[in-house]
């Protein structure tokens, strides 16, 4: 093997074992099974892409902090940076970070090298920025293939309920798809960048909660329907 051929293949060897080392089952997972949060009543994730965004994402962490609700949020790496404080205050309340790419594209297709720059680079900053590593993987627009799987080193979270929130940014029209179709074990997919959508949000969560919801993140979601997240699987429901 060349000079140049070698300092590549221990590059990626390398990225191999950080995406290995990235996520660890959660500490709630013992051998008498998962902790349990203590609630009843049909349980669902609200999940938000694309983010942090400093006015419409302060104004969601708000309104949660409000309605005492947990969300999962999957982060741009670029858009961590300048925005630190806000990821901190997403664990500090409750929340769980997650991984969305480091300028949203897609992960399908990619060699090792992209991949990884994608995926390690934005870890890496949440990693600077919470004290930790464990985080989950959602890949932009929803695209998974083997190479995704085997890099991942992490749960891959897809979605369940997808109002296309981006398309026409009709506050109602969201609302009234996502509280039609919700249930138990739902995932729901929004995002925190828009400002109908941050309303959607809180109105979905009112109007949820009225029919006796629980709103949870994707690892609680899953350790309360008794799954056991495996690196590199793909989910898109904890349906009971």
């Amino acid at each position: 093997m060349k000079g140049k051929e070698k300092v590549v293949a221990l590059a990626l060897a390398l990225a191999l074992t950080l995406a290995g080392a990235r996520w660890r089952a959660p500490a709630a997972v013992t051998a008498e099974g998962p902790a349990e949060i203590g609630t009843q009543g049909p349980l669902i994730a609200l999940t938000f892409d694309d983010g942090p965004h400093r006015s419409t994402t302060t104004q969601l962490l708000e309104g949660l902090a409000q309605r005492g609700v947990a969300a999962t949020f999957f982060l741009i790496g670029e858009q961590v940076e300048g925005n630190e404080d806000l990821v901190a205050r997403m664990e500090a309340e409750g929340h769980q970070v997650g991984i969305h790419t480091w300028d949203h594209v897609s992960l399908a297709g990619l060699n090792a090298r992209d991949f990884y720059s994608q995926v390690e680079r934005t870890g890496s900053l949440l990693t600077q920025t919470l004290g930790h590593g464990g985080f989950f993987l959602r890949p932009p627009y929803g695209l998974v293939d083997n190479g995704v799987k085997k890099r991942s080193g992490a749960p891959i979270i897809l979605w369940s309920v997808d109002p296309t929130d981006w398309d026409d940014k009709n506050t109602q029209r969201v609302v009234s798809e996502v509280v039609s179709q919700a249930r138990d074990g739902d995932i729901i997919l929004l995002h925190d960048i828009y400002p109908t959508s941050v309303e959607a949000a809180l109105q979905i969560v009112d109007a949820l909660h009225a029919k006796g919801f629980l709103f949870v993140t994707v690892e609680e979601l899953a350790l309360q329907h008794h799954v056991a997240l495996e690196p590199g699987e793909v989910y898109c429901n904890f349906w009971p």
